[in-house]
């Protein structure tokens, strides 16, 4: 998608702070950061949100990065939170799909 901001960052259109990368998936660190650690894990295929993601090798891909992402970052042994907006009243704002990982500090509930 030529007007997506996610996919003009996995194209290297965007610059972005990386924290991962493989052939499927980036993870990079959100430029309104709402936690210490707040980093965004996304497909580099264009996905407009969860309910369109019906490749289970790319969910497994997805999960297992998010995984990797709170180990490197530190985050495992405190928690962390993993968040995924989909749709307007689900707070969704860019049309990528993407999975926030958010630690280092205590999280509240309810979440909003």
């Amino acid at each position: 998608m030529t007007d997506c901001i996610f996919c003009k960052i996995v194209a290297g259109d965007i610059p972005s702070e990386k924290v991962y990368e493989d052939g499927d998936v980036l993870a990079f660190r959100d430029v309104q950061p709402v936690a210490p650690t707040h980093v965004l894990v996304i497909p580099k295929k264009h996905i407009a949100n969860i309910t369109e993601l019906g490749d289970a090798g790319l969910t497994s891909k997805l999960i297992a990065a998010v995984n990797k992402v709170a180990e490197d970052q530190g985050l495992v042994a405190n928690g962390f939170r993993v968040v995924n907006n989909c749709g307007d009243q689900g707070g969704q704002t860019v049309g990528h799909l993407h999975f926030h990982i958010l630690g280092g500090r205590d999280m509240q509930w309810p979440p909003g």
